[in-house]
């Protein structure tokens, strides 16, 4: 991988980071594919409106249709027949949504599924296990997104999980990145920073987190119910601790003013299912 700054005014940067799949141009919106397709669109229609990177989600591609069909087909770039870039979640999110559904431990996280009411569990191993057998450009750390708001000493908690969860990805990916039957080799990890609406508490997650020396960051744990005056808060606190010469990501967000304001605080890339769900219910 290979990330260039093309230019920058204020934190806003231009920049071009060059994937397995292709190259893309930042600030990027991602279109949201859950299943691996952004709904209602055929991948020739989302190379019409010139998307360079879609999002394709890990809990949801595990849970339907499943490893073994999307490894059968060499993972998921040819399942879905698009072959530029992809990203995929890890999944923490969508554990977050399930509410009682789930029980968080330090192994991982024991759930049941929305399909079929059977027990799962996911864990920071299982995920970038998937993630490498959908063979997607970029892969998410499997982390937990805590609820807001939330307890101080609750989130404390969450956000060393979170980094010891981390540790646990990068391992596994570099012990899959060994093996000789692995689908994308020049897969990139992305670590996710948490910390709730606690400034302090996202700033020193940065700062661990940054020693890692990964591929990319993320700010994760925003857009869950804090208002917009609160996420740009922070925005300025914690993306001046993530490495500059680094991808930003700030993940689930949003809409049109959203985005431009993220780009101004110096974010690179966005995903949100509001166009095509808008497009879908009309």
């Amino acid at each position: 991988m290979k990330f260039e700054k093309l230019g920058q005014s204020g934190r806003a940067r231009r920049g071009r980071l060059t994937l397995a799949h292709g190259v893309v141009e930042t600030p990027v919106f991602m279109p949201v594919g859950t299943y691996g397709t952004v709904k209602g669109m055929l991948p020739r229609d989302i190379e019409e409106i010139q998307a360079q990177i879609i999002l394709g989600n890990t809990f949801h591609l595990y849970l339907r249709p499943g490893l073994d069909v999307i490894k059968a087909h060499g993972g998921l770039h040819d399942f879905i027949k698009w072959n530029k870039p992809i990203l995929t979640d890890s999944g923490g999110f969508q554990v977050f949504s399930l509410g009682a559904m789930r029980k968080i431990k330090e192994e991982g996280v024991t759930f049941r599924s929305h399909i079929d009411g059977s027990k799962k569990f996911l864990s920071p191993e299982i995920a970038t296990e998937v993630q490498e057998a959908l063979g997607a450009d970029i892969a998410m750390a499997f982390d937990e997104c805590v609820e807001n708001p939330a307890p101080r000493d609750y989130v404390e908690r969450s956000v060393a999980r979170t980094t010891r969860w981390l540790e646990r990805c990068k391992i596994e990916m570099d012990r899959l990145n060994s093996l000789p039957e692995t689908i994308n080799k020049e897969q990139m990890l992305f670590g996710i920073n948490q910390g709730g609406t606690f400034e302090d508490i996202r700033i020193e997650h940065a700062k661990e987190i940054a020693k890692m020396d990964l591929d990319g960051y993320a700010v994760g744990g925003l857009a869950v119910g804090e208002t917009h005056e609160e996420m740009y808060r922070i925005l300025d606190a914690v993306v001046p601790y993530l490495p500059q010469n680094k991808p930003t990501y700030l993940m689930g967000v949003g809409t049109p003013a959203n985005i431009i304001e993220g780009v101004d605080r110096g974010v690179d890339f966005f995903d949100c299912v509001y166009p095509s769900r808008n497009g879908q219910i009309g």
